[in-house]
């Protein structure tokens, strides 16, 4: 039975073509009532010569295409924008009050948001868990030029959009409804929706999200078959679409098996990282969507690859089909619709996610429009009440009473309008109170940049070409992820400081502040599977070696408490106050180095003002070399309770810092005396980076004439824990002069 309840437009504009889907409330599911996929004239990126002019024309067409073969009328509209055009952070905030949230979130929308927040439209999700008191929240932002021509096309053909959604927040919003009453957080649903440019990755659980864009898509297979073959891009298009028919589809599918193991890789890649911070979270399936998937053999080769069962939907559990829907063609485009399915769940108002971009002027004004029909009813009865009071007016206009109620009805409404002038002034007499209330909240921006110039100094602290000169040739190697090339260094030679944690809190007084507790790790809790060092999506630190590394949140004055450091998590070890009170921030770095003598590289003896000799810690006693009238200042770096420096061999079966290198099974020895010895290895280059036991090819350890086991130290752990003072007012601290302390 067809429902009447209301219904939602969902529009996806891709590089390759319009999908859209019309779904309805009422029954038991959902009801597909309409659905349309319509191709560009063109692919929008990847073919040479087509201007921007070109493809707003190309994607106004196919929308106004949409529009003539479509009632759309006055039905609301969701839309989206691809995840790469947009931003989302994912953090935790400290257990605190409900009321409290958005002030917090307000602060780190500024801190996280990488644009001038006057720049974008943003909007926040509160992810809670009711068996956790962490509150985890996204925020998700936009810029303004970005989406106002977005939403340009659509008011050329007056279409009423209500919201607007990243996609890979719509392909969460489809997994999490289609799954209907699943399994709980720890059974997680893979989503991989591969467009023309870019294939969106999202980790599906009950109350939890994670996504990543991975630059390769459709257009990446176009590319190589083109170059292969020696053709243009539109020419290798069509091969490509047609391989399994053509005489050459061997050739052709060997042209692209390059991109089929990238994508592979960066997947596998993708997903150890999530492994690694959710060690309790079991993969369930993956559904593969998206016109890229398409590709013969490409699910079956990434099936083989990542070892997870992955299906290509034909049907949606969750809906059924309207009479007036042909079940064929709505079949045959199902693996296109998961974005525009997750759109219309989000407008019926069933989303998990339910965070609008949608402009706020334009927001209001759909608000207004809804509440239209009452407005209306509102002026008809007020027009009828009207036309009666005129009517009694005239039929008594000539008794004398009728006059002198009229009198006094007038002498009533003067009264009412004076009381309505001195409330008024009342109200403006309120403005200067407001004015301070608004000062007040702009004071928590204050500071804002502070925590990332810290984060600079140090980073410019690290080995890097300009610090480390002779090895400049192994940084640019590693910088552009050649692995090879990196290996022509011998691994005990190269002076690389990998960090897999920094932190920074502030505090009003340092002297008092202790550094916290810190995570460590041995062999049981050691990082396995294809995992990588440093945080996924994260802020990187150039020079330091890693390929990424999620920024912390941090706290900061006014914010009233201490802030969220990274890893060793808010458990402060108060220590005893020593020196002047002033503010500043405490700092803990932990990270492996390959190099030999990794004091070295951190706080090398003797150095004096021999700059090419420093270390990190030489160059932090000395910061106003690296930027003059430096705020900051290494505090008190002869006391235990201001700073300390470790560091030891990498050891699986002793205490490190935890998110060293990535646990394996190696296997040594020949024909049937093969044995595995569990080691752990660098992340890029694949290298043993722990100590481990010497065997011969038998796989027996190797022993001295005593019989004691003989190791092969590799990499070298360290954690640097260190306080910086602060100076407010920006007119520089005295720094330690030479170059120790």
């Amino acid at each position: 039975m067809a429902s009447t309840g209301r219904g939602i437009w969902a529009i996806d504009i891709g590089n390759n073509s319009l999908k859209a889907l019309h779904l309805r409330t009422g029954g038991a599911k959902l009801e597909v009532v309409g659905f349309d996929h319509i191709e560009h004239g063109k692919i929008l990126s990847g073919a040479s010569g087509i201007s921007d002019k070109e493809k707003s024309e190309l994607i106004a067409a196919s929308l106004h295409r949409f529009v003539e073969q479509n009632q759309v009328g006055n039905d609301e509209v969701m839309i989206s924008v691809a995840g790469q055009m947009s931003f989302a952070r994912f953090i935790k905030l400290p257990p605190v009050e409900p009321k409290k949230i958005p002030q917090m979130v307000q602060f780190e929308a500024g801190q996280q948001i990488p644009f001038d927040i006057n720049e974008v439209e943003w909007d926040y999700q509160v992810m809670a868990k009711p068996d956790s008191p962490d509150v985890e929240v996204g925020i998700f932002a936009i810029k303004n030029e970005i989406i106002s021509g977005v939403l340009e096309y659509f008011a050329r053909e007056n279409l009423k959009v209500v919201g607007v959604q990243m996609a890979p927040m719509a392909l969460y919003n489809f997994a999490n409804y289609e799954r209907g009453e699943g399994p709980d957080d720890k059974s997680a649903i893979i989503v991989l929706d591969m467009g023309a440019e870019n294939t969106d990755l999202v980790i599906s659980t009950r109350t939890n999200v994670w996504q990543r864009s991975i630059p390769l898509g459709g257009n990446a297979f176009t590319r190589a078959v083109a170059e292969a073959f020696k053709l243009d891009f539109e020419k290798a298009e069509r091969l490509k679409r047609t391989a399994p028919m053509s005489k050459y589809a061997r050739q052709i599918f060997q042209s692209m098996k390059p991109v089929f193991s990238d994508l592979a890789a960066e997947i596998q890649r993708s997903l150890g990282f999530y492994s690694t911070s959710n060690r309790e979270v079991k993969f369930q399936k993956v559904i593969a969507l998206g016109g890229g998937m398409k590709m013969q053999g490409l699910t079956k080769f990434l099936q083989q690859t990542i070892q997870l069962t992955i299906v290509r939907p034909d049907s949606f559990d969750q809906l059924e089909l309207g009479k007036e829907v042909s079940a064929a063609k709505f079949h045959e485009n199902v693996a296109d619709f998961g974005t525009v399915y997750g759109l219309a769940v989000q407008g019926l108002g069933k989303a998990k996610i339910e965070s609008n971009l949608l402009p706020r002027k334009i927001a209001r004004t759909m608000a207004w429009g809804r509440k239209s029909s009452y407005f209306t009813a509102a002026a008809g009865i007020l027009l009828v009440i009207s036309l009666m009071a005129m009517g009694r007016a005239m039929v008594d206009r000539s008794n004398y009473v009728s006059k002198q109620s009229i009198r006094d009805e007038t002498s009533s409404i003067l009264s009412m309008a004076q009381d309505a002038k001195s409330k008024l002034d009342g109200e403006n007499q309120k403005v200067t109170t407001y004015d301070s209330s608004i000062e007040k909240q702009l004071g928590i921006f204050k500071y804002r940049d502070i925590v990332a110039k810290l984060y600079t100094l140090i980073i410019k602290c690290m080995p890097n070409s300009q610090n480390t000169a002779a090895q400049k040739t192994l940084y640019a190697a590693f910088d552009n992820g050649d692995s090879e090339a990196v290996k022509t260094m011998p691994r005990a030679m190269r002076k690389q400081l990998f960090v897999t944690r920094a932190s920074i809190r502030y505090a009003e007084n340092i002297s008092g502040e202790g550094f916290g507790e810190t995570a460590t790790t041995t062999a049981q809790s050691a990082y396995s599977g294809g995992g990588m060092g440093g945080g996924m999506g994260g802020m990187g630190m150039p020079g330091m070696g890693m390929p990424g590394m999620g920024m912390p949140g941090m706290g900061m004055p006014g914010m009233g408490g201490p802030g969220m450091g990274g890893g060793g998590g808010y458990s402060q070890a108060p220590a005893a106050a020593s020196g002047p009170s002033e503010p500043g921030f405490v700092v803990v770095i932990e990270g492996y180095s390959p190099y030999k003598n990794v004091n070295e590289l951190l706080d090398p003896p003797g150095v004096a003002n021999a700059k090419e000799r420093w270390g990190v810690v030489t160059r932090l006693l000395n910061l106003n070399t690296i930027e003059p009238n430096c705020a900051f200042k290494l505090f008190n770096k002869a006391k235990p309770q201001d700073f300390k420096l470790e560091f030891g061999e990498v050891d699986l079966g002793k205490p490190m810092p935890v998110g060293i290198g990535i646990e394996q099974d190696r296997t040594i020895g020949q024909g049937n005396k093969q044995v595995k010895q569990k080691v752990l290895v660098d992340p890029m280059t694949r290298e043993v980076i722990n100590k481990v036991a010497k065997v011969n090819d038998a796989g027996v350890e190797i022993r001295d004439k005593f019989g004691r086991a003989i190791y092969e130290t590799n990499d070298n752990w360290f954690r640097i824990s260190a306080k910086f003072a602060w100076d407010k007012e920006g007119k520089g601290v005295a720094q330690n002069q030479g170059g120790q302390q």
